[in-house]
């Protein structure tokens, strides 16, 4: 049994921007919003970003989520959509900066490695695992709802981690497991981890299971 936690999955766009509120603990995770935000070409970017960041900003306000996460943006070979995909992610970043709220970045990989077991999936393979784990009776769309889900669904793991690794041994062995479990073909990285005893007592019902409830700074008021 873990710590109940909010998180904000955003994964960044300016013609569709994914957001998903999951509940953890980890291991029982539950949806509490999901949502897309979309902005159309005819409109200026100043305006698109605008509308982008203050449906963030509302839903942060509305539902105060612990923390968020954002799938952080990569090198593309479509430069334009890279630099929508930048611009979107910076309004999602300047929104929890507002409220006050941590923010954590992973990447593609890091996304489809914790969720679907395996680095190269592919979309419908994370939406399928997504809608499993979170008990939905059909796949979130669009599609970067799912994936904004999926982020949601990465930081509760990775907190996990953090939380039955700090104070040991394994903490100072962690990143480097996980950048190893980055490049395996199968399987995710926490059972990367496990086979390793790299988590110590996180046996199913023991209080290793119970990670200490994660601080937040104070949320400043607009």
């Amino acid at each position: 049994m873990g710590t109940a936690m909010l998180v904000l999955g955003v994964d960044p766009g300016l013609t569709r921007c994914g957001l998903g509120l999951v509940a953890g603990p980890a291991d029982r995770p539950a949806v509490t919003l999901q949502a897309c935000v979309r902005t159309g070409p005819e409109l200026a970017l100043e305006q698109r970003l605008l509308r982008v960041h203050d449906a963030i900003l509302e839903v942060i306000d509305t539902h105060q989520p612990d923390a968020v996460a954002v799938e952080q943006v990569l090198f593309s070979s479509n430069v334009r959509t890279a630099m929508a995909t930048g611009q979107a992610a910076g309004a999602a970043l300047l929104a929890a900066a507002r409220a006050g709220i941590p923010v954590t970045a992973y990447s593609p990989s890091d996304v489809k490695l914790t969720v679907a077991g395996a680095g190269d999936a592919d979309k419908d393979a994370v939406a399928r695992l997504v809608t499993a784990q979170l008990g939905l009776a059909r796949a979130p769309r669009p599609a970067d709802v799912a994936d904004a889900l999926a982020i949601a669904l990465t930081h509760l793991a990775r907190t996990r981690i953090a939380a039955l690794t700090a104070d040991t041994p394994a903490a100072s062995t962690v990143a480097a497991a996980q950048a190893e479990a980055g490049r395996a073909e199968r399987g995710g990285w926490e059972a990367h981890l496990a086979t390793r005893g790299l988590l110590p007592g996180a046996g199913a019902g023991t209080s290793a299971d119970r990670p200490s409830p994660v601080s937040t700074p104070t949320r400043r008021r607009r």
